[in-house]
């Protein structure tokens, strides 16, 4: 028998990823954060002391579950044994939400550590919602897709990246996560302005925000490259673009993922306190805005 949870509902709030790092801290102060979120992968063994930890925070707190491994954008079949153990992660934890990524990274049987980028055609654009047919209907529940971060752009694409997503979820019916840090990663490598891709967005179909940090380096040319590392703090465009994004999309669960370097929990709790405030920040803006439309403030 499952002991009583949460709501999976994920809150309009600030998360971050579960480390193992902070499964004390977590259960020990029960500290006051949105929601957290894990890597499917991560929980594919049978038990041991990951899934203890996982069980007991799973009854504070409401859960996303983020997906890196099943390969979408592939041109090959799904790993039908890696998606029944991405289902049984789902059905054991019941995730408010479930996400992956538009893109591919494996090859017949060899996984590889990158998420790839794919081009985007009318050939890929069928194999991509071939695969989210066939997870949404073995999960039983809808998938949000999220936009990559990208470090090559290929010109047999017919598609603009945002188009390529409207029509993923047109005729899929999934939804979308849209990484804010991936945006700026993106538009930066690629010469393209961030402000113009969120604007052009799908924005009525997306359910999660995810932000972090990034590294500068270098391309083959010495020109400058962004790399989507998720070892630091948010950068302050980052944090700008995910302002003028939650104008779009209102208020909506937000996570920091902060994958390497993990730093200590009252940092990484601060990173997501700054969302909150930005996310109550846009609310009163909003509510004063209203408010004013309806001749309920006076002029002083």
């Amino acid at each position: 028998m499952v002991a009583q949870r949460v709501n999976a509902k994920l809150p309009a709030r600030g998360g971050v990823g579960l480390k193992a790092d902070h499964y004390r801290t977590i259960l020990d102060d029960k500290p006051d954060i949105g929601f957290f979120e894990v890597h499917a992968e991560n929980y594919m063994g049978a038990g041991g002391p990951p899934h203890g930890y996982l069980e007991a925070i799973r009854r504070d707190y409401p859960l996303s579950i983020h997906g890196v491994g099943l390969s979408i954008g592939g041109a090959d079949p799904l790993n039908k044994d890696h998606l029944a153990r991405v289902k049984d992660v789902v059905d054991r934890y019941d995730p408010g939400l479930f996400s992956e990524h538009l893109a591919w990274s494996t090859h017949d049987a060899e996984y590889f550590n990158d998420l790839l980028p794919l081009p985007y055609t009318d050939a890929t654009l069928q194999q991509v919602v071939e695969h989210i047919d066939e997870v949404q209907t073995f999960l039983g529940r809808q998938m949000l897709l999220e936009n990559p971060s990208a470090y090559v752009f290929f010109k047999e694409s017919t598609f603009e990246e945002t188009e390529f997503l409207r029509e993923i979820v047109k005729r899929t019916g999934c939804g979308l996560l849209l990484d804010v840090n991936n945006v700026f990663v993106s538009a930066t490598n690629s010469g393209g302005s961030p402000e113009d891709y969120i604007d052009r967005f799908p924005v009525d179909h997306v359910h999660e925000i995810h932000l972090g940090g990034h590294a500068p380096d270098t391309d083959e040319a010495g020109l400058p490259l962004l790399i989507d590392a998720h070892d630091r703090k948010v950068a302050d465009p980052v944090w700008a673009l995910y302002a003028r994004t939650i104008n779009r999309t209102g208020p909506l669960p937000t996570l920091i993922e902060w994958d390497a370097n993990v730093p200590s929990w009252e940092i990484l709790a601060y990173e997501a306190a700054q969302a909150d405030v930005m996310i109550q920040s846009h609310c009163q803006a909003h509510s004063t805005a209203s408010a004013e439309r309806s001749g309920h403030v006076s002029e002083v």
